[in-house]
């Protein structure tokens, strides 16, 4: 790339993070889809609780693998490259969600899935390299161009459902995508993006200590995170429409209450931040998520779902970003090469917790025993946290 003050490089880091945080926007959408999807998919298809369970596994064991594949197509052909190939599998897997038979519907979560797994480190790792001098501040833009996506899904399905218009928003949803593929193909030369780093972990031939200080329960807590998230966001609305006294619109909107409560925890954390320090701060947030959950298998109508889901969202908004920066801060340099396989337990645990959900609550017969599952995840978190994080660096690996 050229140099970082020359004009061409200001006008390329403009273009490629515009560019990126437009895309995370369907992004976004696509990540949480399958939650407020649920009850149609489940209703369309016959699925119990524990086959639906398992299209969250299928959207997160694609994801898994295509995180490993995005590495592979960043070197060789570029950032673009795996973002607009992610895009373009997005944006097929949504639109074609529900043109034929459970078989088809199921290959095209895992292939919008898989397209999440490509375009999302891309995206995030290009936004990083073009804006040096504020890479916080462009990947908290990005990230908060997700959570838009994220927020209005719920409110958006809710809305096609009442109006009978499910295909509609999808092909609406897949066409965004789409549109975000082609414009990104369509940039002009003059448009250029840094060449990727080489992966020095094959090079050196370092092996991953498991043994190592406090790495298993860093590991524990990548897991145990992305699934309780996943596991409670995912099943929300079908808990909601299972009580029966919520119209189907608004069953499907709840979801939306946890995202939005999740965002505005992340965007108060640098002020709370001042009032106590990060560990404790994640403990509390912990014990508030508990509560949440707790709270929302007891609750019985609209008012005690919504605030229940406020409860979970705000009281997660802490937990990942300060594990992040735990990973980065126990373990300096080695955090990059850890970092890695802490996102892929992220990706198995977000597709193995909600499938949990489902087993549990059809063998109980209640969606209220399956979502014990995320509150014992959240226990244990709360657990892991409660041992003394605050000591000096890890020796370098």
């Amino acid at each position: 790339m050229p140099p970082s003050d020359s004009p061409n490089a200001s006008t390329s880091a403009k273009a490629l993070t515009f560019a990126a945080c437009a895309s995370f926007v369907p992004i976004g959408i696509a990540t949480v889809l399958l939650g407020p999807m649920l009850p149609t998919l489940s209703a369309r298809w016959s699925l119990n609780y524990s086959q639906a369970g398992a299209l969250f596994t299928a959207q997160y064991l694609a994801s898994t693998l295509a995180v490993a594949l995005s590495g592979v197509l960043v070197s060789r052909w570029g950032f673009r490259f795996a973002i607009k190939t992610g895009l373009l599998l997005m944006g097929t897997g949504v639109g074609l969600l529900l043109t034929g038979p459970k078989v088809l519907g199921i290959f095209c979560i895992g292939a919008y899935g898989g397209g999440l797994g490509l375009a999302v480190p891309a995206a995030n790792l290009l936004v990083a390299e073009v804006n040096p001098g504020h890479r916080s501040a462009t990947l908290n833009l990005l990230n908060f161009c997700w959570s838009a996506g994220a927020v209005a899904c719920p409110f958006l399905v809710a809305a096609a459902v009442k109006v009978h218009q499910v295909p509609f928003f999808l092909g609406a949803v897949a066409g965004f995508a789409l549109l975000m593929a082609i414009g990104i193909a369509a940039m002009p030369a003059s448009i250029v993006e840094p060449s990727a780093k080489k992966d020095v972990t094959q090079q050196t031939g370092l092996a991953i200590p498991w043994g190592h200080g406090s790495l298993l329960m860093l590991a524990a807590l990548f897991f145990l995170y992305v699934g309780v998230e996943n596991g409670f966001g995912g099943w929300v609305a079908s808990y909601a429409k299972s009580l029966g006294n919520l119209t189907p619109a608004m069953s499907l909107m709840t979801p939306s209450f946890f995202y939005a409560a999740m965002l505005l925890g992340r965007i108060l954390a640098p002020m709370l931040l001042r009032l106590a320090d990060e560990i404790r701060l994640v403990q509390i947030g912990l014990l508030v998520a508990c509560a949440g959950m707790g709270g929302l298998v007891l609750s019985h109508g609209l008012r005690g779902v919504v605030v229940s889901a406020c409860l979970a969202g705000m009281g997660l908004s802490y937990v990942y970003p300060i594990t992040i920066s735990l990973l980065s801060v126990k373990f300096g340099s080695a955090s990059a090469r850890l970092g890695s396989v802490m996102f892929t337990l992220s990706n198995i645990g977000g597709g193995l917790m909600p499938w949990m959900v489902g087993v549990s609550s059809n063998h109980f017969g209640s969606l209220k025993a399956g979502l014990a599952v995320p509150l014992i995840g959240c226990a244990t978190m709360y657990a892991l946290y409660l041992r003394e994080w605050k000591t000096e660096a890890e020796p370098p690996l």
